[in-house]
């Protein structure tokens, strides 16, 4: 069922200008109507205009930039779109879907990003492609070296724009946008646009085309999503429960850091399930070689770091588990966004700690919904830690003596006050109302001083 929250139903690919070889790998792709944020992006991205557009994580923005320069670009050319991206993951990913979307088109697309030998991407970028997916780092390296010219690119677009500048690639973004003197058509894509990302899309752009949409995200409206109750130290059992007693078929764990990825990993794997962790500190070829046994389906499940939720684009994910709740909203749609791909349906579940119901209300505000608890009457929590308890009960003597204090203070307040002073008591029958104007303030003066 199409959504109207999410796709405008009004329209189809055909109706947005984009030629028939791109409309032909549309609909090789499932595509029918355009989610908002596509119909609104492509006609403007088609005429040559900059653009500066916005969309909520998971609405479709990546086939939003890809068509227009797929549509854009004629066969013969080279070098003639350069897609910048935060993270090697979703090099590769982007440039999968650029090849998806343009298998009809002729145009080759390649993606150039670190931890991969130079030689190998040389020898890709000396055979003339058209479209370049990379990471700055990686694309400043290769046009330091002459292997992958500024001065024909025609098309520049920038993905998920707020990530790369809050990762630091600022200065690198100007470096390269910078170095294209022939200020080629740039687009610039973000789920959230700061004034900071507006005023440095603006020193490169010319008359750029804004444009804000308030869609559904459609990993929201296809994931079955829920939450579940646990303190920290019952963590690994709990996630140990649920993957020997649901069907899941294949299932993603994030974690927040590199070191919890690792940690429940090991937990898992000597608990008989065979799992395998990914973050940004393993080798290349390790994570390479990690990716090809999930894309493979000889993988059960992987414990990735966040790192990885903005790349992971496998068909056959059926389950997300949030090990830790994010801080960001957004990585939170990201990484549920790893299901319920190609149409499928898929489910996530977040572990959440007592103290962390802020973070959960923030996520549900994003998201626009309301996710139910999900309660195992079969699990039983262990018990809690010696440390934790010294420190609860440490807590709670402190409680009692501040409430303690607090008692004595409101007593002494509620005291009456002393009867009126007898005026004989004072010599000349004078009583002080208030203190003297000047006090030595507990110094004596002396001849000395």
């Amino acid at each position: 069922m199409v959504s109207s929250e999410t796709f405008d139903t009004s329209k189809t690919f055909a109706d947005l200008g984009l030629p028939e070889s791109v409309l032909k790998g549309v609909q090789a792709a499932g595509f029918v109507h355009p989610t908002k944020i596509q119909a609104a992006l492509i006609p403007v991205a088609m005429t040559g205009k900059d653009v500066l557009g916005q969309a909520k994580t998971g609405t479709g923005k990546t086939a939003a930039f890809s068509l227009p320069a797929l549509g854009r670009l004629k066969r013969d050319d080279q070098f003639a779109a350069l897609i910048l991206v935060p993270t090697r993951e979703l090099a590769i990913q982007v440039c999968r879907e650029v090849k998806e979307l343009g298998g009809h088109t002729g145009l080759e697309a390649i993606p150039v990003y670190g931890g991969k030998p130079i030689q190998t991407q040389a020898k890709a970028l000396s055979k003339n492609p058209a479209i370049i997916v990379g990471t700055p780092g990686r694309v400043m390296d290769m046009h330091a070296r002459g292997m992958l010219p500024y001065d024909r690119v025609k098309l520049a677009i920038l993905d998920e724009v707020d990530r790369m500048l809050d990762i630091g690639f600022r200065d690198d973004i100007r470096r390269i946008l910078g170095a294209m003197k022939q200020h080629p058509q740039t687009i610039f894509v973000s789920a959230t646009i700061s004034p900071d990302i507006e005023k440095l899309a603006r020193s490169y752009m010319r008359n750029p085309e804004k444009i804000v949409t308030t869609e559904k995200s459609l990993t929201v409206s296809a994931v079955d999503q829920s939450w579940l109750s646990v303190e920290p130290w019952d963590k690994k059992r709990l996630i140990e429960h649920l993957l020997k007693h649901e069907e899941a078929a294949l299932t993603l764990v994030f974690c927040r850091m590199k070191k919890t990825v690792d940690q429940v990993a090991d937990y898992l794997s000597k608990h008989g399930i065979d799992a395998h962790a990914m973050h940004g500190d393993m080798f290349q070829t390790k994570r390479d070689k990690v990716m090809d046994k999930l894309r493979g389906g000889t993988l059960k499940v992987l414990v990735a770091s966040d790192l990885a939720s903005r790349g992971l684009d496998v068909d056959d994910i059926s389950h997300v588990i949030n090990y830790d709740v994010p801080e960001d909203p957004e990585v939170y749609i990201h990484r549920i966004g790893r299901t319920a791909r190609a149409g499928r349906g898929g489910v996530a579940w977040t572990f959440v700690q007592p103290d962390q119901g802020d973070l959960l209300s923030s996520i549900e505000m994003l998201a626009n919904i309301e996710i139910p608890q999900k309660t195992y009457p079969d699990f039983t929590p262990g018990p809690v830690p010696a440390d934790v308890a010294s420190y609860r009960q440490a807590e709670q003597r402190r409680r009692e003596e501040l409430a303690s204090a607090r008692n004595r203070l409101a007593a002494t307040a509620s005291i009456p006050a002393p009867k009126a002073v007898d005026p004989n008591a004072f010599p000349g029958g004078i009583v002080p109302s208030a203190l003297p104007l000047k006090r030595l303030g507990g110094v004596v003066r002396t001849r000395r001083g």
